[in-house]
């Protein structure tokens, strides 16, 4: 097992605190591997063997490859030329970048009994609230700074235990192991200072470098700072902040790039194009410009197919030919609730890739594409384990069935077992992360033809 993935993930995972620090340190991966960045405001001029990557709102990226033409480059021996009679799809993996947490609110400050200064926060997605408690947290995300022709956006990490939200001690509330309902606008907000604490904005303008009166507006998040860590009676087990779903964004970026060096060869054209794209705000249902909701996906294929010189029903036949997995971490069964998961189909920690399966489809497999990840798992030598949920306790849904109104292209949900979901600490299997490389890999390497009948899933 290469182990190294450990470690790579949770330093990434420890420099990249929000969803735009995600993107941006994706960026860098994929300009340091060459990529060049196009701007969906400018006319997009890709070439044979060219390799590319576009953002959506800082928090949203897709990185994509053009195959090389299997002639001589000259102005006359074009894509559009060699796959007029065969068309190949996009092979494509989705993830998001966003993890539940806390926002700051506009004039966050709030004096307490002319003493304490507290941060005023509200819920962003689906968190659990109890593990917030009693731990170092600090802030970060984005400002937008006045200049002399406009504004520009930096990114801002605090870096330093700055917060921590209190809990009541249980002399005060003598019932508080017997179940406590919170109330996010009064247990949740951090303890940030005393009363003559300096501001926050001033704070955030000397990270970046700026004046506080230049601050215009931002997005601005609690994060844990706890270190990740590999714990257990053999080190089998990783513990992170924000697993979900960076973890998969991490592992579909690895596969991306590795898969370079193993890309099918040409073959009359019908050379798949390969895409890695992460979404922003699939907490929040996905409801965003920069969420599996929008058109983000769509637009981006449709002008690589474009600028291939594809007509649009040359499109549609691309999309008729691709295949998505759909990643987003998957939960495994609790070792103190049991009873939780499904008798059958429960995951385990270090059990391989999840397969997830939902009969009102709010995950995508079906037999057809959960069949195609059979086969490409076992090209890759990675170990797959099923995922349902109890038939009594309704799932949530993620990005495959979302991004599918915009793009419907076959699909499959997979991700990586873990516990303690949406909290500010989460626990997965130490194996499993090249587990999820493997499999990415072997999707952005194998191409997917469809025929009367039969689909050919061929590496190489």
């Amino acid at each position: 097992m290469r182990t190294t993935y450990n470690q790579e993930l949770l330093a990434f995972i420890e420099k990249h605190p929000t969803s735009y620090h995600v993107t941006a340190g994706q960026k860098e991966l994929l300009d340091h591997a060459g990529y060049q960045q196009l701007f969906e405001n400018d006319a997009w001029e890709i070439r044979p063997g060219g390799k590319y990557y576009v953002i959506r709102n800082g928090s949203a990226i897709a990185a994509f490859r053009i195959p090389p033409e299997d002639c001589a480059a000259d102005d006359t021996c074009r894509i559009r030329e060699i796959a007029e009679k065969k068309f190949a799809g996009f092979m494509i993996m989705a993830s998001h970048s966003d993890s539940p947490s806390l926002k700051i609110k506009r004039n966050p400050e709030m004096q307490v009994d002319q003493s304490y200064t507290k941060l005023n926060v509200e819920p962003y997605g689906g968190l659990l609230m109890a593990p917030w408690f009693d731990r170092p947290l600090s802030v970060a995300g984005r400002i937008f700074v006045r200049t002399g022709t406009g504004m520009e956006c930096r990114l801002v990490n605090l870096d330093r235990d700055l917060l921590v939200i209190p809990s009541l001690a249980i002399h005060m509330n003598r019932e508080a192991n017997k179940g406590y309902t919170y109330n996010a606008q009064k247990d949740l907000l951090p303890l940030y200072g005393m009363e003559e604490s300096r501001p926050l904005a001033e704070l955030l303008a000397e990270a970046a470098g700026v004046d506080a009166g230049d601050i215009l507006d931002g997005d601005l998040y609690l994060y844990n700072r706890q270190p990740g860590t590999v714990f257990g009676a053999n080190e089998e087990f990783l513990m992170s902040p924000r697993l979900d779903d960076v973890q998969c964004a991490f592992a579909s970026l690895q596969g991306f790039l590795e898969s370079e060096q193993d890309s099918p060869g040409a073959k009359e054209g019908n050379q798949p194009i390969p895409v890695h794209v992460v979404f922003d705000n699939e907490e929040v249902g996905s409801s965003t410009r920069q969420g599996a909701a929008s058109t983000f996906l769509a637009d981006t294929l449709e002008r690589i197919s474009e600028a291939l010189g594809d007509t649009r029903t040359d499109y549609k036949r691309r999309i008729a030919c691709s295949f998505m997995l759909s990643a987003d971490n998957a939960h495994a069964v609790h070792p103190n609730h049991t009873d939780k998961a499904d008798p059958v189909n429960h995951p385990h920690l270090n059990g391989g890739v999840v397969l997830k399966y939902s009969a009102n489809q709010r995950y995508t497999t079906d037999g057809m594409s959960g069949a195609i990840v059979r086969l490409l798992a076992a090209r890759a030598g990675v170990t797959l384990q099923e995922f349902h949920n109890r038939s009594d306790i309704p799932g949530g849904s993620t990005l495959g069935n979302i991004s599918g109104n915009q793009a419907a292209v076959c699909t499959a949900d997979i991700g990586i077992a873990q516990l303690a979901m949406h909290s500010p600490c989460e626990t997965c299997g130490a194996e499993d992360t090249e587990q999820l490389v493997r499999l990415a890999r072997e999707l952005f390497a194998s191409q997917l033809c469809i025929g009367e009948g039969e689909v050919t899933v061929c590496h190489g």
